[in-house]
């Protein structure tokens, strides 16, 4: 039979409205619901969210767009292979669930101009907030930034005028790995750091941090001679590299200190390639207990500086200034140290400057 087929009937879309009759409360009651706002009850939590699962109620981002609000944030991270960057985004995104706020992530890549271009990408599609994973723009660029949408600010240090800060106190986690590796001994202990980019100020960075606490705890315990860095990437390619760096001097470390537990991964297989055990020869210690420095086959002893929290409490205060505060915030967490096995007492030939294993 010939003509043309009919239109498939269209249900009327769900609205705000719907949702309160049903629950036989003020659509402003819903959307404080929405909103996570202070002071609702449990009761009043359960009985939208029930109605908001049955009706099938899904909001219109851009009717809420045209009303000066989007519900949508923006997440740039720098590194997407980072497992630690990866863990701050799981915790942001567990922050909205069950609101009316979508996520937008946004790869800014390793250099100033790339994460510049994609902040202004989702600041273009009108998202209400952005938080910054570990950005490289300069400062004033970042405040210019603040005064146009709400800004969080994560691993960078340094007060703000415009936007609040969630930074781990990088300085005093590196000096829980120098004063742990020199209690099991080692005195040759190099650090593998990241690179500032250019950065115009790089004591904003936490790989810059990172190094003048390695420095001050060497020195600290007399071991200003010892000094080893070796500059490359917090990527397993660049702590692989940096460590055949390391193995290559007339005096090879016996510990080394990698500042991100992905380039620790770039050690691991470095040092078996070299034909040195771990902790047997080289003692490994690294900065972020991701997930994976837990997993019984690499057991490394990494520096914990709360990524859920960190993730969490980022959420917060964007929405705390979505919400209308202005005064900037700066939260810092204290790290610890999580020691495994991948650090243990020195070798006494390696500690006499002999041979290692085959590397000089």
């Amino acid at each position: 039979m010939g003509g043309v087929m009919p239109a498939r009937p269209t249900r009327r879309r769900v609205t705000i409205k719907d949702v309160a009759a049903r629950c036989g409360v003020s659509t402003s009651a819903v959307s404080n619901v929405l909103r996570h706002a202070y002071g609702v009850s449990p009761e009043m939590q359960a009985k939208v969210e029930a109605a908001i699962a049955e009706l099938g109620y899904r909001p219109h981002a851009g009717a809420r767009a045209m009303r000066g609000r989007s519900y949508t944030l923006g997440v740039m991270l720098a590194d997407v292979h980072n497992p630690f960057a990866a863990e701050l985004v799981d915790a942001i995104l567990e922050s909205f669930l069950g609101t009316e706020y979508q996520v937008i992530l946004g790869p800014g890549g390793g250099q100033p101009d790339t994460q510049c271009r994609s902040v202004e990408a989702m600041v273009d599609r009108q998202v209400d907030g952005v938080i910054l994973i570990a950005p490289m723009m300069p400062q004033d660029w970042l405040e210019d930034l603040a005064a146009t949408v709400p800004t969080v600010v994560l691993a960078r240090h340094g007060r703000a005028v415009g936007y609040d800060t969630v930074v781990d106190d990088d300085f005093v986690g590196a000096q829980l790995v120098v004063n742990h590796l020199v209690g099991l001994g080692h005195r040759r202990i190099a650090h593998i750091a990241n690179g500032d980019g250019g950065l115009r100020r790089p004591h904003l960075l936490p790989q810059t941090v990172r190094i003048d606490g390695y420095r001050r705890a060497m020195c600290d315990h007399g071991l200003e001679a010892e000094i080893d860095i070796a500059t490359e990437t917090y990527s397993e390619e660049g702590g692989y590299r940096a460590t055949g760096t390391l193995l290559g001097r007339k005096h090879p470390p016996t510990a080394i200190f990698a500042g991100a537990d992905i380039a620790a991964f770039g050690v691991l297989r470095a040092a078996h390639e070299a034909g040195l055990t771990i902790p047997g020869d080289l003692s490994l210690a690294a900065y972020d207990n991701t997930s994976i420095a837990a997993i019984p086959q690499i057991n490394l002893t990494s520096v914990d500086q709360s990524g859920h929290l960190v993730g969490q409490t980022a959420a917060r205060l964007l929405i705390e200034r979505i919400e209308g505060r202005t005064a900037p915030i700066l939260f810092s967490v204290a790290p610890s140290l999580v020691v495994r096995g991948t650090t243990a007492p020195v070798h006494q030939v390696a500690a006499r400057g002999h041979e290692i294993s085959g590397v000089a």
